[in-house]
């Protein structure tokens, strides 16, 4: 089903997966939250009580999770202002262009993740509140972007545990927090973001995982705390540990995985290439290693 755009900030409940492991969200862009998305990007070690944004959009819609932790989104549409307080994984604010939004009252070690319909374009951006208030800007709806194809294509039946690697992600340093951004339209990662899900609740030491996928693409970057990711491509196996908010592991179709040695209170995070199919998971490890060996 296809949301409607609509004109006024509003929190969107997600799917949420109860399990004794971990629980699990998903999000899909122009399925749960109303477009496609563009552009993700997270905010992690911000001070306790600190306050982020200031600034509106002419052209950009968001949608803002608190994936651990908590604060408060105020929204302002010129006339009154309004006050959404973010503390679940599960519930999502959808923000509108337009709206003059910030983030203040971080509980310490939160992290916030957005996703956006539009890529960086510092012209859409409105960050004088006298200009926001009175109108006077200039909509760009210019939002086309020109660059390479940079999509891989691989063969699920060949494809070994040599082709995941590790991508160093940006992380833009600042005071109020750090924040790291991942675009459809760059050369960091090569696909588009069709889905994001996230793995939270997760007790220490649990395990997650044990499948591998036939077309999917993915990025797997712990947002929060640790865990290790094993590879297997049914003759060889490689274990990495994921540490870090702004490294990423890029794990191709053809690779069986699992996740394991869960750091208290992590967040896994994974920016997928594809929507939820069923019929693109392998599930058995026998049938894996049959679909590997007919090749």
């Amino acid at each position: 089903m296809k949301l409607l755009m609509k004109k006024n900030s509003s929190i969107i409940r997600l799917p949420k997966i109860t399990d004794v492991r971990g629980n699990l969200s998903f999000i899909e862009g122009s399925k749960h939250i109303p477009f496609p998305i563009k552009r993700a990007y997270w905010i992690y070690d911000v001070p306790g009580g600190e306050i982020r944004g200031g600034h509106a959009f002419k052209v950009q819609y968001e949608f803002i999770i608190a994936l651990s932790g908590s604060f408060d989104v105020i929204i302002d549409n010129g006339k009154s202002k309004r006050k959404f307080h973010l503390n679940r994984s599960y519930f999502g604010l959808y923000v509108p262009a337009g709206m003059w939004r910030s983030m203040e009252n971080f509980s310490t070690n939160s992290l916030g993740l957005v996703l956006a319909s539009t890529y960086f374009n510092e012209e859409d951006y409105i960050r004088n509140y006298n200009d926001f208030k009175e109108n006077n800007f200039k909509v760009s709806k210019n939002q086309k972007a020109n660059f390479a194809e940079i999509k891989q294509v691989f063969n699920p039946k060949t494809t070994t545990v040599d082709d995941c690697k590790i991508i160093e992600l940006e992380k833009n340093h600042r005071e109020k927090g750090n924040i790291t951004v991942v675009e459809n339209r760059d050369n960091i990662i090569p696909f588009d973001i069709e889905r994001v899900y996230y793995l939270y609740d997760v007790p220490g030491g649990e395990e997650r995982g044990g499948h591998a996928h036939k077309e999917l693409s993915q990025l797997i970057i712990a947002a929060g705390g640790s865990f290790d990711v094993v590879l297997d491509d049914g003759k060889n196996k490689k274990t990495i540990t994921l540490n870090r908010p702004y490294q990423g592991l890029y794990v191709v179709p053809g690779i069986w995985r699992e996740l394991e040695n869960f750091s208290s209170g992590s967040t896994c995070l994974v920016l997928a290439s594809h929507h939820y199919d069923e019929r693109d998971y392998i599930r058995e490890y026998n049938n894996f290693l049959e679909e590997k060996q007919n090749n």
